[in-house]
Formats: C-alpha cells, structure tokens, sequence
C-alpha cells in the first residue's frame, strides 16, 4: 500500500505542475481516474475530450458523459472520421498507430483551440507488456501519459479509484471495437455494428466481462469464468445462437482459452514464433 501512495502521490505531483491539461477520456477506469486526479489539480482547467469514433459504442459514450456531469468536468465530444485515413480500412497490423495518431492530433488541436497547454492520456504501466503501436503515436505526438510514467499498474488504478469513491473502480476492460477484427481482414461500419450488438446482447443477458471476436460470419465469444458458468446452460447458448444469426453471423463460437487482452495480437507472436 504504501508503494501504491508512493506512486499516486507522484501522479499528484506531476499533474500540479501543468498549467492546463486536456484528458483523453475514454470513461474507462483508467482515463476516469486520471481525469479525476487532473480535476482535482487543476480544476477547471482539466477538461475531457472524447472522440466518438466508429469504434467507441454508443453506452461507453453515455456512460463517459454521466461520469463528468457527475463530477462537474468539462466534457468536448468530437466525432473523427477513421475511414478517411490511408489504409485504415485494410486493418494493417499498425492499425491501432494510425487511428491514436489522427485521435491524439484531433484532440491537440481542440485543447491548442482552447489555450491548452498539454494533452494527457490513461495508458498505464501495464501497457508495456504487449504489442501497442498506439503508444508510439502517444509520443510522437508530444501527448504525455502520466499513470505511466508515475509507474501505475491496473490493480493499482483500481484500488485508488474505490478509495476515491469513483464508480468506475470495478469496470469490466474496454478496448476499441476495431480490436475485434483481425489484422488484414477488411474493416466496415457493418461488421462493428454486429460486434457491438452482438456485444450487448451477451452484456443484458448477465455476462460482464466479454469480447465478440469477428472472424468473417462467424462470431468468436471469449468471457470470463462466470461467463463460461452462463453458458453452460444450453437453453442459453440457444437463445445467443438464433440471435447472433439475426444480428449477421452464420456461426457463434466460445473460445475455451476466455477473456484476454489483445487476443488479436496473438497471430503476430505466432507469425514471430512465440508460442505460449
């Protein structure tokens, strides 16, 4: 415990020294706790922006709104245009560089437009462990990442969220929609569109932490040990079935490996020889 004041007292810190701070607000439990933890140093001069882009569904935007009315944040809201971008569609394995690069630039400009000296994002010290490409369009940008470089791990955020009283404390990991196609199968508003339905509909039948991978028409379902629990049921696994092939998938299937982060990534590491 006394590691983690160590590191949030050094968060606190850094985040004094900033005359003004634009936070790259997802309403996840990171980007929540670093936009709180910027309020509180800087006030009003902490704002969030938020890109509601192809890729972000429409109740993580709701809830990010709830969470700076209810704080008394400043939200801006900015809608990006992803499928402009060169080779963007194509999904090429720097996908994830391209789209944070157009993001990070978009929201520099926006804080600069408001006499805003500083662009902040909630990438933490976790995030090293994998393949992020979008971390490099953080720097390239000049965007800091201050639960990173405070040494904050996920656990850690977690933990300091609860004893800030931050509803977000608990929130099932969130990544972008795009994450759940894989690299070079073609990326469409269609395929999102069933992903996020799809998605949803597992979230109102009772499953918490849930990926719906898109391989094509068929729908690959990785959840948690409770979810495996749900699931057991066959009644259930009917019900999700006829749905998902109203939604556009001919076939669902349950990965038996479950949840993990960056599932995609691993037909790099294959193609790399890293087979764990």
């Amino acid at each position: 415990m006394e590691d983690i004041g160590i590191k949030f007292n050094s968060l606190k810190r850094n985040l004094e020294r900033l005359q003004s701070a634009a936070v790259a607000f997802s309403g996840g439990t990171d980007s929540a706790f670093l936009l709180k933890a910027a309020h509180d140093a800087l006030g009003n001069n902490a704002v969030a922006v938020t890109a509601r882009s192809i890729g972000f569904p429409e109740r993580e935007l709701k809830e990010a709104e709830a969470f700076t009315k209810e704080h008394g944040i400043e939200h801006i809201v900015f809608e990006p245009d992803e499928m402009s971008i060169k080779g963007f569609s194509k999904n090429p394995e720097n996908r994830c560089y391209l789209c944070k690069k157009e993001l990070m630039v978009r929201i520099k400009e926006i804080a600069q437009g408001r006499g805003i000296e500083t662009v902040a994002e909630g990438s933490n010290a976790d995030d090293d462990g994998d393949y992020r490409p979008g971390i490099r369009a953080v720097r390239e940008i000049g965007v800091i990442s201050p639960l990173r470089e405070a040494g904050l791990k996920k656990d850690e955020i977690r933990m300091l969220s609860k004893e800030m009283g931050l509803k977000t404390w608990n929130k099932p990991a969130f990544a972008c929609l795009l994450s759940r196609i894989p690299y070079g199968e073609e990326i469409s508003p269609e395929k999102l569109r069933m992903v996020d339905k799809s998605e949803q509909l597992l979230l109102d039948m009772g499953l918490s932490q849930v990926r719906v991978r898109c391989h094509g028409n068929l729908a690959r379902i990785e959840t948690d040990e409770e979810g495996f629990i749900k699931l057991a049921d066959e009644k259930t696994r009917r019900e999700i079935g006829r749905r998902f092939r109203q939604i556009g998938f001919v076939y669902t299937a349950i990965d038996i490996s479950g949840y993990r982060t960056g599932s995609m990534n691993e037909a790099l590491h294959m193609k790399k020889g890293r087979i764990d």
